[in-house]
Order: C-alpha cells, then structure tokens, then sequence
C-alpha cells in the first residue's frame, strides 16, 4: 500500500495519524524533519505533552555516539511503557549511516536490546538526515503499519 493511497484512504474516512518523532538531542531529528518540511521540534521535557493519540512513534539513534547508546536505551524503554503511546507502531532511525565509524542498524538494534520490544509493532533502518538516505522507506513502513491498523478495525 503506497503513500498515495492510504492519503485517499485517509481522506475518504477522514482520519488523521499522528506521528511523534523523538530521539536524543543531536540525533538528528530537526534535520530528518527538515528534510520533509522544514519544521523544527525538540525539547526532551515537553515530550509528554505530545503523547496522546499518536499512533506512531519515530526514534531517531545518533550512529555515530556509541557513549550515548545506553541513555538512548533507557529513554526508549521508559516512552514505551507510556500508556498512552501503547500500541503506537515505533519506527527507529539509525541515524548518522554516512558518519564515518558510525555504528550498523544491526549493532544499534542490539545496543538498544529492540529483539525485547514485544508491545509495539517496530522497524529499524539505517538512514542519513543529511542526504535523505532512506528517510522515504523509513516513512513508508510507518505508515504502512499503521494503516494496516487503523483500517482494518473498520
């Protein structure tokens, strides 16, 4: 199901998705966001105030700081006990992949322990904020997703 048609889709049932995008400070998130649309969020103490009816959730990893991967650990799995982000789908964003030294999605996956995440559907990909690499897909399986929820409960 492409973009183009869960956006007909959506229109047709007039739903919206809510998506949330967190992460670290410099882990890229305002870049991936600028590179879609030129918005700027951050800000980790306000977090809370964005949780309500989201029904997905982007983690982006800053790659390339492995002293940080532990933080970014605990950050994620305390968010994914929120209840009201239960069920959210999760996409992660190994951010960082054209850093040189940068970390695998694979090494990521398993810093962040995602195989233990059993309460949200997720995915990681590997991407670049600065050349857009993979942004697209990463966005495309969070959407599929979460259309393959929302609309098959109608």
């Amino acid at each position: 199901m492409g973009l183009l048609t869960i956006l007909k889709k959506m229109k047709q049932k007039e739903r919206e998705m809510r998506l949330l995008m967190l992460g670290l400070d410099n882990a890229g998130k305002t870049t991936i966001l600028k590179k879609f649309n030129g918005e700027d969020k951050s800000l980790r103490s306000y977090w809370r105030n964005y949780f309500e009816s989201t029904d997905g959730l982007v983690w982006v990893v800053d790659s390339a700081d492995r002293l940080r991967l532990e933080d970014c650990r605990q950050e994620l799995s305390s968010l994914l006990l929120e209840e009201r982000l239960a069920g959210a789908t999760l996409l992660v964003f190994a951010n960082k992949q054209d850093l040189p030294g940068a970390l695998s999605k694979e090494a990521i996956r398993e810093a962040l322990a995602l195989d233990e995440i059993k309460s949200h559907h997720w995915c990681i990909i590997g991407c670049s904020a600065v050349t857009g690499e993979n942004l697209l897909a990463g966005v495309d399986w969070l959407l599929d997703d979460i259309a393959a929820r929302i609309f098959t409960t109608d």
